[in-house]
């Protein structure tokens, strides 16, 4: 049996289903009275863990705080990674350009860090410098000649 919707007022034809919208399933509180919130925290956090040469998409940055978008991330850089221990140009977008707000500057930064680049200098070499949120491995030390190290 079809549902009949009913005329919306005015009779200007059906009234549109009851839904709830995509974007309320994914909103997070970005900051609570000016301060960073505790997702904004989060993600500020991993973005700090960013290693030098390495680099995460916005994208990355929320699937690893477990919540949240890549807008999410952006909204949270764009009003809190001005601090200066925010790394915030190793967050970059999924084609591999970086920061669209300074993106000069960004790419200053990266070159410094030693980020791989794909060839015209342009993007990051996603494929090298993406980041997967593991530590790096300790450097081994040489053993001597006595077999210790």
């Amino acid at each position: 049996m079809t549902a009949v919707r009913e005329p919306a007022r005015g009779g200007r034809g059906p009234k549109p289903p009851a839904s709830v919208s995509a974007g309320l399933a994914t909103r997070v509180r970005v900051h609570d009275g000016g301060r960073p919130g505790a997702y904004a925290t989060a993600v500020l956090d991993v973005v700090a863990m960013i290693p030098p040469g390495r680099v995460m998409t916005y994208g990355d940055v929320a699937e690893f705080v477990g919540a949240g978008t890549g807008r999410h991330v952006g909204a949270v850089l764009s009003r809190f990674g001005h601090e200066e221990d925010v790394p915030w140009h190793r967050v970059i977008r999924a084609t591999g350009e970086p920061n669209p707000t300074a993106p000069n500057e960004a790419l200053a930064k990266l070159i410094a860090d030693g980020t791989p680049l794909r060839p015209g200098g342009e993007r990051v070499d996603l494929a090298r410098a993406r980041w997967d949120g593991q530590p790096a491995p300790a450097p081994s030390r040489a053993a001597g000649p006595d077999g210790r190290s």
